[in-house]
């Protein structure tokens, strides 16, 4: 079986979960990560499952997942399919679920594709790496929602115990649904 992890990635941290959720696979399904900005330039029709990954920023996806996603809804609701978010909110651990993280559910309740599994993973922290507005911005975000402002910080939130649960459960519905 062949199987799309698709992602939109700000700052990387969404492209290394899907890489390292390729990599969980290996030896269950074939997988190829691209990212959602060069998805026209795939053939969707080969693959048997399909997966995206979208990072959060200032409270939103990029546009582009919203736009695959009613481009592509018919072929998302014909096969196994699954949906992973990325946050900083995700970094408190009640918040770390599809119905306990907002931006996941609010996205998910407006979607017209609704996947057939789902997670949320705390995503990456890098203030030297970011912009000075970026950095900026999300020290003063991190600030009213009591987490780290120093700025020469960079943290790594994600839980990989987690996204390695979320591949095998993925791995185990992309083959149960090809029976």
């Amino acid at each position: 079986m062949k199987a799309l992890i698709l992602f939109s990635s700000r700052d990387g941290q969404t492209r290394s979960i899907a890489a390292y959720i390729a990599n969980s696979l290996k030896g269950t399904l074939e997988c190829d990560v691209v990212n959602i900005l060069s998805a026209h330039e795939v053939d969707l029709e080969k693959y048997d499952c399909i997966m995206i990954g979208a990072s959060v920023r200032y409270g939103h996806y990029h546009p582009a997942v919203a736009k695959f996603i009613h481009q592509h809804l018919a072929l998302l609701q014909q096969r196994p399919s699954a949906f992973f978010s990325v946050n900083l909110t995700a970094r408190k651990p009640e918040k770390r679920s599809l119905q306990t993280n907002g931006y996941t559910r609010k996205f998910l309740m407006r979607s017209p594709w609704q996947p057939d599994l789902g997670a949320v993973f705390a995503g990456a922290l890098r203030y030297p790496r970011y912009r000075w507005f970026d950095r900026v911005m999300i020290q003063l975000i991190m600030h009213m929602t009591g987490g780290e402002t120093d700025s020469t910080k960079e943290i790594e939130y994600t839980d990989w115990e987690q996204v390695a649960r979320f591949a095998q459960s993925f791995s185990q519905l992309s083959l149960n649904k090809a029976l």
